[in-house]
């Protein structure tokens, strides 16, 4: 089985990752930079979302690409990875929060176009994702099971929260956010969990809690500290995925919810 992984900001390359370099995949969406290899002893395919040297910002990210790219070469499952801004003041700061829920209201992508693959009337594939959950059960069970070998400190659950970038929000915008029930935001995550489930590709995400977003503690995270914090994401993110990515690719994996077409493709 081969595992879909999808990193941000400051995990440009993966710890223990074995790849013969980074490669270009022409897709109906345009072309997404991947890197072929193994973790663990597992096939995988990396996609790094901003690029070495953040090339990308977030309103730049190409997300039908990229989730198209990893079906195309033949992933079963996919494990997104976010630094991300915590709006609840009870995560810790270099914690992982493995999420089971979203919030993406606009769900539309950078361009302002609908965050869909169902773009032309009549398409036979054209369907409603409709789930009780938008992260797979299967993937967050791996992930989880591997955050407490590893002793990573780790969150079970919370609400993901999907802001535009690249620009950070306002004390007004994240008290919205919280006040829905908002865990923690990022810039990116939104659209990759709407694709991959039109995709039925069983999907789940992990956000590493590099700040706190603006006006959860009177004083607001040093950018230092920032920095500092998304520099040690990278080695998180592997040894989680490293104890991971065994588990998946012995496990059956379902993804989160159905798509209800109204033909057959």
């Amino acid at each position: 089985m081969t595992i879909g992984i999808v990193t941000g900001s400051g995990t440009y390359a993966l710890p223990g990752f074995e790849d013969d370099g980074p490669e270009t995949v022409e897709t109906p969406w345009g072309p997404a930079a991947v890197t072929r290899g193994s973790l663990a002893g597992v096939d995988a395919v990396h996609v790094s979302r901003h690029g070495a040297g953040h090339v990308r910002l977030s309103n730049h990210v190409n997300h039908r690409a990229n989730a198209w790219a990893l079906r195309q070469l033949g992933c079963r499952a996919v494990v997104g990875c976010t630094a991300c801004g915590a709006v609840d003041p009870a995560i810790a700061l270099g914690s992982i929060v493995v999420f089971d829920d979203l919030h993406f209201p606009v769900n539309r992508l950078p361009d302002g176009s609908i965050c869909s693959f169902h773009v032309e009337e009549g398409d036979p594939a054209r369907g409603h994702w409709i789930y009780e959950r938008p992260f797979s059960d299967d993937v967050r069970g791996a992930l989880l099971a591997a955050a407490a070998e590893t002793g990573v400190e780790h969150r079970d659950g919370g609400c993901y929260g999907h802001v535009d970038g690249p620009r950070f929000n306002t004390r007004t915008e994240i008290a919205q956010l919280a006040a829905a029930g908002v865990a923690a935001v990022s810039q990116t995550a939104g659209p990759e969990t709407v694709l991959c489930g039109e995709l039925a590709l069983p999907y789940a995400l992990m956000g590493f809690a590099t700040d706190y977003a603006n006006g959860v503690h009177p004083a607001a995270t040093p950018v230092d500290e920032l920095v500092r914090l998304m520099q040690r994401s990278p080695t998180l993110f592997a040894r989680i995925l490293t104890a991971a990515l065994p588990r998946l690719s012995a496990a059956e994996i379902s993804p989160a919810g159905t798509v209800l077409r109204f033909d057959s493709p």
